[in-house]
């Protein structure tokens, strides 16, 4: 994909404001990342504040007594946390760190939030833990009472890390299942993963959950649904290899494509006059400016 990576680049360079069309996805990336610490209850407020925005995108991990924890590793990152008493986490130390290993309680200890982001000079750094899904739900409900969220949630996992990262698939798509149903968020959720074991698991357990499969390859889409089993409600690859064909083509299937993650202006106004359904997004405060001249 890297290789290509250059040509397709190019494309990207849309000028025009254009404005999305009615019922456009919107999407804040680890809440507002770009903004405020990724998958944390503040940048998920943050996200909302704008009103284009329609859906918040988190990642899961487990702990060690079953709970859903909102994180992008299922560790403690050493560039974005720190231990309890205040000290750093050396660079390679992540089995050290798993969140496999510490309880709900144990992980909510660790700031995941003051360390300055070294690829995001906008974020404003902030004491912040790794909360519970349960818990940024609540908040967000609490927040944000009129307004309908919707959830895209991600789960990370990997062969290599069951049962010592993770909990087995089986076990992992379960409770995720049993959440959403306890958190009535059936109807305004929809499951994602790169890896098509969970989302496989899912569909059989429930049905009834929009399936999000997530691509970063370029084997193409009828490889990568193959691969799946299934049709998913939704296409979301890497936003360099969508064009006006993958769009297409995923809508002749029924599927909608939503693209991750875009964060250039231009990209957005080009994705959105090829016809994706929606965009992923760390920067909610640049959704305006693609709809205007400047």
């Amino acid at each position: 994909m890297l290789a290509i990576l250059p040509f397709l680049a190019c494309k990207f360079t849309e000028k025009k404001p254009v404005l999305a069309p009615v019922g456009f996805d919107w999407q804040g990336h680890r809440g507002a990342r770009g903004l405020l610490p990724e998958n944390t209850v503040p940048a998920f407020l943050r996200a909302l504040e704008f009103p284009e925005v329609v859906t918040l995108e988190l990642d899961l991990a487990v702990s060690r007594d079953q709970q859903l924890i909102v994180s992008h590793e299922p560790w403690f990152n050493p560039e974005l946390c720190r231990q309890p008493n205040g000290d750093s986490i050396a660079k390679g130390a992540a089995e050290k760190f798993l969140l496999y290993h510490l309880t709900a309680a144990e992980i909510r200890a660790y700031d995941c939030g003051s360390l300055k982001h070294p690829r995001f000079a906008e974020q404003q750094p902030m004491p912040a833990h790794k909360p519970t899904l349960r818990e940024v739900v609540a908040a967000v409900r609490a927040a944000f009472p009129q307004k309908t969220v919707r959830w895209n949630i991600e789960l990370k996992s990997r062969p290599e890390w069951d049962g010592l990262r993770t909990p087995t698939i089986d076990v992992f798509a379960r409770l995720v299942v049993d959440e959403l149903r306890a958190l009535d968020l059936e109807k305004t959720a929809n499951v994602q993963s790169f890896d098509p074991r969970p989302l496989q698991a899912i569909r059989k357990m429930n049905p009834g959950i929009p399936i999000a499969l997530l691509v970063e390859n370029i084997k193409g889409l009828e490889t990568n649904l193959k691969q799946l089993g299934f049709t998913p409600e939704i296409y979301s690859p890497y936003y360099m290899l969508v064009d006006r064909k993958l769009v297409r083509r995923c809508h002749a299937r029924g599927i909608k494509i939503i693209p991750w993650t875009v964060n250039d202006v231009p990209a957005m106004r080009r994705l959105i006059r090829l016809g994706v359904d929606g965009i992923i997004t760390d920067y909610p405060d640049r959704i305006e400016r693609v709809s205007t001249a400047n």
